[in-house]
This record gives structure tokens, sequence and C-alpha cells, in this order.
């Protein structure tokens, strides 16, 4: 795949068996996208992204932990099918994202990052999806810019939640350090997933592990702190999705949520684990492109 410069234009070809590619495998009416991709340079990092680009209103994807921009190759065709112009970065401590730790300046935050490539990229207001540790960068986006968001989607994910309950229930589900210990496929995706889809598993593998930085990332702290009480203040539209089989967030973790956030609709996909996205692309796509056509 040609990727030389910023705003170079390339196609996600199915020979290749991208995630795009998987994804027809999965469902032939889906077909390949051209996305432009490359560097916005910033004061001490430069930002990978893709962009579809076009008229449509903009989605913006935000990756969990184990994954980048290239985690989203079952969503880039099913959404830019939909109309609309679909965006993702990889997160500082991902992908090819590139920071200096010794020259970097303010902003430090992965909200603040979304920030400024917004205004590079001259977006205004935009739909934002973000899965497990991606969501904590939604929420705090969602409590720091409300005015630029149409929707929210909080896919997977415990959302960075600060409550000493929160986090003791969290203790419970994940004991540590046995629950670290366990592979990071048997963590992040479901059982049914691992069972019937080897090679699927083996491309999520693949984009987990050239994801990780070669070096230990310093995990940024948020610009809000995210507590339950905060998320009572979000009055964007929000959508909660998650799997009944996902080991770090599931059903009654999403309850606590939808039950603070005014208006929220859930969404529980079953036999899915804590990558719905990757393992049951075509329920989480249609229940994305749903929520956002009402928005």
């Amino acid at each position: 795949m040609n990727r030389k410069s910023l705003g170079l234009v390339i196609v996600f070809a199915a020979a290749l068996m991208t995630p795009v590619a998987l994804s027809q495998a999965v469902n032939p009416a889906l077909q390949p996208v051209q996305a432009a991709e490359g560097y916005a340079e910033f004061s001490g990092f430069r930002l990978w992204y893709k962009d579809t680009g076009g008229s449509g209103i903009p989605v913006v994807l935000l990756h969990p932990m184990t994954g980048s921009t290239d985690s989203w190759g079952y969503q880039y065709p099913a959404l830019t099918a939909a109309g609309y112009r679909v965006i993702a970065f990889d997160r500082r401590g991902n992908g090819r994202t590139v920071a200096d730790p010794a020259s970097d300046t303010p902003p430090h935050s992965d909200a603040e990052d979304l920030q400024l490539l917004m205004n590079y990229l001259h977006i205004g207001r935009f739909h934002l999806v973000g899965s497990a540790a991606g969501a904590f960068c939604a929420f705090d986006y969602a409590l720091s810019y409300p005015a630029r968001l149409r929707s929210l989607v909080i896919a997977n994910s415990i959302g960075g939640v600060q409550d000493a309950s929160f986090l003791d229930l969290g203790s419970r589900l994940r004991p540590s350090p046995q629950f670290e210990a366990l592979p990071v496929e048997f963590r992040e995706l479901g059982p049914s997933y691992r069972a019937s889809d080897p090679g699927g598993t083996e491309r999520w593998l693949e984009i987990y592990r050239a994801s990780q930085p070669a070096q230990p990332f310093p995990r940024r702290a948020p610009k809000n702190q995210i507590t339950l009480s905060a998320l009572e203040t979000i009055a964007t539209p929000t959508l909660l999705i998650t799997g009944d089989a996902d080991l770090y967030a599931p059903p009654p973790v999403q309850q606590q949520f939808r039950a603070r956030i005014k208006g929220s609709e859930s969404v529980v996909i079953p036999e899915a684990g804590h990558s719905a996205y990757w393992e049951r692309p075509e329920q989480f796509n249609r229940s994305v492109v749903s929520f956002l056509e009402k928005h």
C-alpha cells in the first residue's frame, strides 16, 4: 500500500486481504473506498490520519488502545457508502503518530489533539465514534467541546470513569494482575469470534502488533476528570454499544452510563466481545448508521 505523502490517494484493495477485504468477504455488497492519508504537523508531534474526503457530514473514529487507523477497515466502506466523510487518526502512543516528549508542548490530551486535527482540516460539527480506550477520548471531547458534536457513539468502553465505586467494579470484573496476564486476543475478542474466524483473529493480532510503540508511551491525563456525575452533563445525542461477551464493559457497565446520560440509547450485540466493531461489523455498522441518520 503506497503511503508516500499527505493527501496521497490510496485504494484499500480487496486482494490485499486488509480488514476492508475481509469485510467484503463477509458482505460482498461493500465496495473498496478511497482515502487520503498522511501526517498533520503540530508542535512536538506528527499526527497520522486518514480522510475519505467528500462533502458528506464528517464521522471521526477513535481506535482502541490495541489498534490504529487500520482497525477501522470494516467501517470505512460502510460509512462512506452511507454518504459520510470518514476521518480516523492514530492516537499518540499508537500506530504511525510520532511524538517527541522532550519537545512536546500543550495540548497534552487526546481530546485536545482531536480538536487540533479538526481545526487543521477545517471541520465544523461532526459525529464522533470511540471504541474502548478511544471512547475515553470521546467522553473527554464531549465534555470539553460539546458544540462541535452532532452525536456521540461510545462502544465497548469503561469510559475512563474514575469514581471509586466504578473502579471497584472494574477490579471485580478484571482481577489484577491475573487478567492482564491473559493473551490480548482472549481479553479483547469474544469466544464466538475466536472460535469461528481464526483468520480474522490473526488479522486483528497483526493490526494490534503493528499499532504498539517500540518504547512504552506515557499515558496522558484527560482534559477533564471523567466521573459518573460528569456524564450527567452530556447533552449530545449518545449511542452506547457493547457486546454481551465483553470482559471489560459488559451490559451492566453500559447500563450505568445510560442511566446518567439523558436520552442516550443502547445496543447490545450478541456473541461479541470487546471489539464489536471488528467481530460483528455488520451489526455494529448498522447500529451506528441508523443512529447517525437521526442526528
